[in-house]
């Protein structure tokens, strides 16, 4: 078992008071780490340390800030394999998504933003008589609060750009996962980056994040989280002037219209619904097939869904785990539940009672893909985001009827749509009231493209250009000229 501490000024250290907090792995529902309970000290430790350490950061030139970023890339891509391996024991996921996607996207994360930072040119405006200089500065100290469906993936996609633009860092994993973001703590401490540049707070949202938000001495806030802490954190961090990207949930759309190539939209609509259990924000949880098709589709996708091998998350073969803890599991055990009361169908799966299926080795958090038809789709287990290996599938018979249907959500982070016709797929995707849609794919990301949501999903952009405006302050200094230019 792992005894995790924070990281702060360059050095491990338990909360200033030394009280812990257990993790659990949701597979084997084994304690494997204890972590700091940090409370409002280890944040002003580390805040003090980030402060310390801000001029001699932001005073490297960009291509410097690169060359670490690079650096750490190279490092942890040394390490993918136990990357892999502990992202799947603290989250339930299989080790070959683990490995596929969590650390080799961890690694991309920061071999990207190095190459993006050295594309980037002075950014100059010319008038008859002036120039005018668009100058980047850091924000300062900036405060990153992560999720726990993807660690160290949406940990590096915030370090990253922070790091390049000249910031320092107050970081704050979730406590069901902390597991990656020590070892990226280890990673930093081995490359001897500068100290209090990285700072690591362990603890719970309510002691730790909220004492992040409240610092004076934190100038921004990242964060990546369900809709309902996220409005916690705008309540709190806006009052305060705060620099703000809140990257929220989803209740997102997967559209199939009838010219669509069946095996790819179900094998698109399959991958989309149920990755990583369906807990990715950018997860099709509502399914609308063209009527024309739906009976062919659905069979086709129930058959699918089916050979969906689950089992033991270390396992080579598994392509599905666990969801994250055995609370979650109950919540989403209630959805099914609620989707009876509803009056729907369940055409495979359904809870553990149901199928009497309890995980190989008859503990840990295990549910079978769910696949719900028959409910409106205005009811609630089709607009609430439940975050778990469940979907709802519904029929249309016009563009406009379907629209309807999917601009009704409170949120808009992501969609899908599936067409031989791809004019009339951007057209129709253009519509949709969505951060981010895709025709004929699903999470085929260009990481230059703007990411996140609207509505309830979130404010603001990350990626690319995105991501440089947000971490840096920008100043437009004009020169006067006498003669002209």
């Amino acid at each position: 078992m792992q005894m995790i501490q924070n990281f702060i000024n360059g050095s491990f250290s338990n909360a200033f008071d030394g009280e812990t907090i257990e993790d659990i792995n949701p597979a084997t529902e084994q304690v494997i780490a204890t972590i700091p309970r940090s409370k409002t000290e280890d944040v002003e430790r580390a805040v003090s340390a980030a402060h310390s350490a801000q001029l001699t950061w932001s005073s490297l030139t960009m291509e410097q800030r690169a060359d670490w970023l690079d650096r750490i890339a190279d490092a942890l891509e040394q390490k993918t394999e136990m990357i892999a391996h502990t992202e799947s024991r603290d989250t339930g996921k299989p080790i070959s998504l683990a490995r596929r996607v969590d650390a080799a996207r961890s690694v991309s994360n920061f071999r990207f933003f190095a190459a993006f930072g050295r594309e980037q040119t002075p950014q100059t405006f010319q008038m008859d008589d002036a120039m005018n200089y668009v100058h980047r500065s850091p924000v300062g100290t900036v405060g990153l609060i992560t999720p726990w469906n993807l660690p160290l993936y949406l940990l590096s996609w915030k370090v990253a750009p922070a790091l390049l633009m000249g910031n320092t860092i107050v970081a704050k994993p979730s406590e069901v996962t902390p597991l990656t973001a020590h070892l990226l703590a280890q990673t930093l401490l081995e490359l001897e980056l500068p100290k209090g540049v990285f700072n690591l707070v362990h603890g719970l949202g309510p002691e730790v994040g909220q004492a992040i938000l409240e610092h004076t001495g934190i100038k921004a806030i990242s964060f990546t989280g369900g809709t309902d802490t996220g409005r916690i954190v705008a309540r709190t961090a806006a009052p305060l002037f705060k620099k703000l990207s809140l990257e929220l949930g989803g209740k997102n759309a997967t559209v199939v219209f009838q010219d669509a190539n069946m095996e790819t939209a179900i094998d698109g609509a399959v991958r989309a619904a149920f990755t990583n259990s369906g807990q990715v924000c950018l997860c099709g949880s509502r399914i609308f097939i063209e009527e024309s098709i739906a009976e062919q589709f659905t069979q086709k996708f129930v058959e699918k869904v089916n050979s969906i091998q689950i089992g033991d998350p270390m396992d080579e073969d598994t392509e599905m785990g666990t969801v994250i803890s055995s609370e979650h599991l109950e919540k989403v055990e209630s959805y099914i539940e609620l989707a009876q009361q509803e009056g729907g169908v369940i055409l495979t799966g359904g809870t553990r009672a149901m199928t009497g299926y309890a995980g190989p080795n008859g503990t840990g958090a295990f549910l079978r893909p769910t696949v719900v038809a028959n409910l409106p789709y205005n009811a609630r287990c089709a607009s609430e985001e439940i975050f778990g290996p469940m979907v709802t599938l519904h029929t249309f018979t016009s563009e406009s009827e379907v629209l309807e249907m999917v601009n009704s959500s409170e949120y808009g982070l992501a969609g899908s749509v599936w067409t031989a016709d791809t004019i009339r797929g951007r057209r129709f995707a253009s519509q949709i009231d969505s951060g981010i849609v895709w025709v004929n794919t699903w999470l085929h990301r260009d990481l230059r493209t703007p990411f996140g949501g609207v509505k309830n999903s979130g404010v603001g952009r990350e990626g690319g250009q995105w991501s440089l405006d947000f971490f840096s302050e920008l100043t437009n200094i004009c020169v006067k000229t006498n003669d002209g230019i």
